[in-house]
């Protein structure tokens, strides 16, 4: 048998074109030179498709232009190139591989199964996300070729018993699957590829071809990929060719290599072919930069022999030191900034003809803001990786859908729909939003409407009776437009109102709603056009596929399940890609050459990835199955950065925070950092792209605007104010001008849960039915009677019982300290008038100034004149704030009984202002009494007659937080003020003694 021809290009070294030189080489004669049809019938084996498609532009180049090339084959290192294998499988004992999205859904009702065998529910959702993770596990054993039924000895009885549980769970790949495997008539993809891999050695093995055979840039952690290689290094004209083998590291580094170091996958490669290191071979001549290489290869020496860095600084480290040349970083102080220099890398980069550069990183999220920043200056770079399809238009629009009607419709999840650019219905886009807006506007802010359909037509009816309803002829518009839309959902809402369904049926209601929502004016669907649509379109076909004859499922799953998957399916841009540059993740850039390369994000966590912990397989355990330790993965990215990091010229790059924490660097940058500190030689040399990000995003420190000051002319100026307005309008007039004169109202928030404004009305109305049905004598069980009447309140006004179970305690402590009070009342008065509105007319300047108000109590008292109770189920005024009137309502209410201003009462002499608490025990224990009521009162209107003059004059403005109650509270119209932009954080007043 031939001994195995092994060989290797060097890290530093242009790969493709090395390669295409000695397969040239390895075809031409002396007499007449390269043999086209002896490069045609070459047959080359490269890692991945998108290796394979780049090599073809080296062989042209070497070749000299238009020329027959070798033919390129995908080894199918990556899950995308698992359809490579189709036309290789031909022979294979085993059957067609099943799909993965069936795959999935078929798991996930084993494992329903299984746990409703151990008295567990689980969701259809649950038991798919489950099923995903399984199926890795799964892809992993079969890859490595494991043995799942070894876990009944490696998992002992004394092994905590969250191992035991999973050794039974993982019992469904050994003994259930397999029978549904038989069912379909499928086999799995792993075991599929692994032999087909094998199958093709063998193979080749049995009927060599006459042409060359070359693998190519593998290293081998497939072990049926280490096969294949090892019977292609036999063939009479195979050759395989790793990428950058180290033969320069010293015998005790290689002997002691662990899995995290990058030459650890070569040495098992080597070890599977049956070579020595010593007797690979360089494939072709190639210039390299051999002072990078030895600078690589002393940056990441393992650990045991680390001390031989003693021996280089004593002999000097010159020639290291040149290695660093090429080789800059830029240390960025947030993820913003780092991509930001990134962009400025790439955009100078174009500044110099025909000259090539990538980003490199396996941070995905940095990636997008490379590309956001690049639009800047409108450079188009799309991420290799593409992006999910549940962040594009099209699956973005199915998600949303099928999130809608699992919510019921809620405000939040409905609008999102409806606003999707889309969410047409056969309308006018333009006319389509607008009605959106008013059905936003109108009817869905504050509480949540009733679920369903029915519940967004009644929150259009409810709109007329609003405070502000909208034009009538409008709202009748918006309901007959509400009414088609409602046809369109229709269906899907009843399917999830009858139980469970068929995912099949689901699916197909679904896409049926969506087709038609997504239809503009001409008829044609917008859900399927362009590259998401299409991934969206495959999605939806293969998820009808895999979703037959499963049994029904509950329709709350449905979304996430959806969701789900459309995350796992890729959106890469098909056309219009940059021809100079690229974002690519390690696997992407291997064996790929640039002029600049620039690798990003290298943090700890992010490049390398933690190895973590492995929720399925214990360490021992993965030894004991002979699975490799998740540290393999570090060695695996430990050999991209050190192939990466040897091209000429290298941009390293991380941010010193993220997510607002401080990071950790990369383990290989705090080895070179390491090195170079030890060697007194300077570290990479740091760029100035960081303090060029830092300058494009400073912005320029801009003077304190001043404090708005609008005068509006007197007959734009309120005539009437209600009396709580009063105290708005000395503590921050602003708003007074905004609500009036401007007649803005604060929009409120959708789905806004019961607040304070809901509990102070809830606690009022009990309060004051209480009263009315015992004016005169309390029942003996007064505590329970109140307790229940404001249980009857919370009923009708549908309190959720979330809040209930912090209300309800509270008042009835409030109410063990009110029973007394009301008690005690009732030996001094007369009768009680209960939310009762009165007006006052004050003469000014500017013509007649209306108060009006509405008191929530005024107690007729047995010795004559009257009370005023204000009920506080927040916090109560402080007499100094009564007094100093910053809190003037009660004796404002005191001033207008006393002229009359509440007609039922007529007019009455104030002898006691009272602030009751209903918040909870402790704080109705002790009402707020306000002496002095009528001098207060007196008081008050003249200051009110005072500001209403002082307002009349057109040159008085109307200021911002003049007395702000609290400075840490903002108001509902502080960002029309612009509060910030001429406030001092800290500087303002307040009042809150």
């Amino acid at each position: 048998m031939r001994a195995p021809a092994v060989f290797t290009i060097p890290a530093s070294a242009d790969f493709a074109a090395t390669l295409a030189r000695g397969v040239v080489a390895r075809t031409s004669t002396a007499s007449s030179g390269s043999d086209p049809l002896a490069v045609a019938s070459a047959m080359i084996y490269l890692p991945t498709r998108r290796a394979a498609r780049g090599f073809g532009d080296a062989f042209a180049k070497v070749l000299g232009g238009a020329a027959l090339l070798p033919q390129f084959r995908a080894l199918g290192e990556s899950e995308d190139d698992d359809l490579l294998f189709d036309s290789l499988g031909d022979g294979v004992a085993l059957p067609p591989a099943i799909g993965r999205m069936r795959r999935q859904l078929l798991l996930a009702r084993l494992i329903r199964h299984w746990r409703g065998a151990q008295g567990e529910e689980m969701s259809f959702a649950q038991a798919a996300a489950l099923a995903a993770s399984l199926a890795r596990v799964m892809d992993e054993v079969e890859t490595q070729g494991a043995d799942l039924k070894m876990l009944k000895d490696v998992v002992p009885a004394a092994l905590a018993e969250h191992w035991q549980d999973v050794a039974r769970f993982l019992d469904i790949i050994d003994t259930a699957w397999p029978a549904v495997l038989a069912d379909e008539g499928r086999s799995n993809p792993a075991a599929r590829r692994s032999a087909v891999l094998r199958a093709l050695a063998a193979r080749l093995t049995q009927n060599p071809p006459d042409g060359l055979v070359i693998a190519a840039g593998s290293t081998g952690s497939i072990p049926a990929t280490a096969e294949l290689l090892a019977a292609i290094a036999r063939l009479p004209k195979g050759a395989v060719v790793l990428p950058g083998l180290d033969r320069e590291l010293d015998g005790e580094s290689w002997a002691s290599l662990d899995h995290g170091h990058p030459q650890y996958g070569l040495k098992q490669l080597l070890r599977v072919i049956g070579v020595e290191r010593q007797d690979v071979r360089d494939w072709a001549q190639a210039g390299h930069n051999a002072p990078r290489e030895a600078l690589l290869r002393e940056t990441l020496r393992p650990a045991p022999t680390t001390d031989a860095w003693r021996a280089l600084a004593d002999r000097g480290a010159g020639e290291l030191a040149k290695g660093l040349d090429g080789l800059s970083q830029v240390v960025a102080a947030h993820p913003g900034e780092e991509a930001l220099a990134i962009a400025l890398a790439l955009r100078e980069a174009l500044e110099v003809p025909e000259r090539t550069a990538a980003l490199v990183t396996p941070d995905r999220g940095l990636a997008r803001r490379v590309a956001a920043e690049m639009r800047r200056w409108g450079v188009t770079i799309d991420d290799s990786a593409g992006r999910p399809l549940a962040h594009m238009a099209a699956g973005s629009f199915l998600c949303l859908l099928a999130e809608a009607v699992d919510e019921k419709f809620a405000p939040v999840p409905l609008l999102a729909l409806l606003k999707h650019p889309f969410a047409r219905a056969g309308q006018d886009a333009a006319g389509f939003r607008a009605r959106a807006r008013e059905l936003d506007r109108w009817c869905l802010r504050g509480p949540r409407p009733d679920p369903g359909l029915d519940g967004i037509t009644r929150a259009i009816e409810k709109a007329k009776h609003a405070w502000r309803p909208p034009p009538e002829d409008a709202r009748i518009a918006l309901a007959a437009w509400w009414q088609a839309i409602a046809g369109i959902l229709k269906p899907l809402e009843e399917i999830g109102a009858k139980g469970d369904a068929a995912l099949a049926e689901i699916l197909a209601a679904h896409v049926a709603a969506a087709e038609k929502l997504a239809c503009d004016t001409g008829g044609g669907c917008l859900l399927w056009a362009g590259a998401d649509g299409e991934q969206a379109q495959g999605l939806c076909a293969e998820l009808a596929l895999a979703a037959a004859d499963l049994p029904p499922i509950e329709p709350s799953s449905y979304a996430p399940l959806l969701r789900s998957l459309a995350m796992g399916v890729p959106v890469r841009g098909g056309f219009g890609r940059h021809p100079r540059l690229a974002i690519l993740g390690p696997l992407e850039a291997r064996l790929q050459r640039f002029d600049l390369i620039i690798l990003g994000g290298l943090n700890e966590a992010s490049w390398p990835e933690h190895a973590g912990a492995d929720p399925w397989f214990s360490r021992p355990m993965r030894a004991a199955l002979g699975l490799e330790q998740p540290e393999r993965r570090i060695g695996l990215a430990a050999h991209d950065f050190a192939g990466l990091a040897a091209q000429p010229n290298v941009l390293l790059t991380r941010s010193q925070k993220a997510d607002g924490a401080p990071t950790i660097p990369s383990r290989w940058l705090q080895r070179l950092e390491q090195l170079a500190r030890g060697l007194n030689i300077t570290s990479p040399a740091a760029t100035d792209h960081a303090r060029l990000a830092a300058r494009i995003g400073e912005v320029p420190q801009q003077p304190r605007i001043a404090r708005p000051a609008p005068r509006p002319p007197v007959a734009a100026r309120p005539r009437r104010l209600s009396i709580t307005e009063i105290e708005t309008w000395l503590r921050d007039p602003y708003a007074i001008y905004a609500k009036h004169v401007l007649k803005l109202l604060p929009l409120k928030g959708l789905d806004e849960p019961v607040g304070p404004l809901d509990r102070g009305n809830a606690l009022h109305k009990a309060l004051e039915l209480f009263v009315q049905r015992y004016p005169h004598d309390l029942p003996d069980n007064a505590v329970e009677v109140l307790a229940a009447i404001a249980d009857e309140v919370f009923a009708a006004q549908a309190i959720p019982k979330a809040a209930l179970a912090i209300w309800r305690p509270r008042f009835r402590g409030a109410a063990q300290a009110i029973i007394p009070f009301e008690a005690q009342r009732r030996t001094i008065i007369k009768g009680s008038h209960l939310e009762i509105g009165g007006a006052l007319d004050i003469p000014a300047p500017g013509g007649i100034f209306r108060l009006s108000g509405r008191a929530d109590r005024i107690d007729e008292l047995t010795g004559g004149g009257a009370a005023i109770l204000d009920y506080k189920s927040g916090q109560v005024p402080t007499r100094k704030q009564v007094q100093r009137l910053l809190s003037p309502q009660l004796p404002l209410e005191a001033a207008m009984l006393a002229r009359g201003g509440f007609k039922e009462v007529g007019v009455r002499e104030t002898k006691d202002l009272v602030y009751l608490s209903l918040a909870d025990e402790k704080h109705a224990r002790k009402p707020v009494h306000i002496p002095d009521a009528m001098a207060l009162a007196e008081e008050a209107h003249q200051r009110l007659a005072g500001r209403i003059a002082r307002f009349d004059d057109a040159a008085t403005p109307y200021l911002s937080r003049v007395i702000p109650y609290r400075i840490d509270i903002e108001g509902d119209y502080d960002h029309l003020a612009r509060v910030r932009e001429w406030s001092a954080p800290g500087t303002a007043s307040g009042d809150e003694e």
